[in-house]
């Protein structure tokens, strides 16, 4: 199962996610962090969903090209977390009128922040998700 541990993110990030993390609750948006770091194997798991496994197609990248494999010295270093906004305790995953408008304010604190949010327009592909 990937790791959810801000631990697992590259030093770099953990201070940027923690303010993330901070921002976001001051706005009074809550939100939980699915993902931060992944191995080869769970990496090669979801991209194989949608092609040859059940389910809708959620990532572009095999085991080695996501920024979710990084390693310092074979230890979890993420370059990348996944997070996902809650409305009344519910993952809200929707991206049109209301839900736009969370993604769209989480995608404004990354951004302001200096991360790169895969859910703005210009995106190689787009990923609300997503963080690095």
């Amino acid at each position: 199962m990937a790791s959810r541990s801000p631990n697992d993110l590259h030093p770099d990030l953990q201070p940027l996610f923690a303010r993330f993390m901070a921002q976001a609750e001051a706005q009074n948006i809550d939100v939980i962090c699915t993902s931060t770091y992944r191995s080869g194997a769970e990496q090669d798991k979801l991209y194989a969903q949608g092609r040859t496994e059940g389910g809708l197609i959620v990532t572009r990248a095999r085991a080695g090209q996501s920024a979710h494999n990084f390693t310092i010295n074979g230890k979890p270093a993420s370059r990348a977390f996944d997070i996902v906004p809650l409305r009344d305790g519910k993952c809200v995953w929707g991206v049109r009128g209301n839900d736009a408008l969370l993604w769209q304010a989480l995608g404004k604190i990354g951004t302001d922040l200096g991360l790169k949010w895969y859910g703005s327009k210009g995106s190689k592909f787009i990923e609300f998700p997503h963080f690095g």
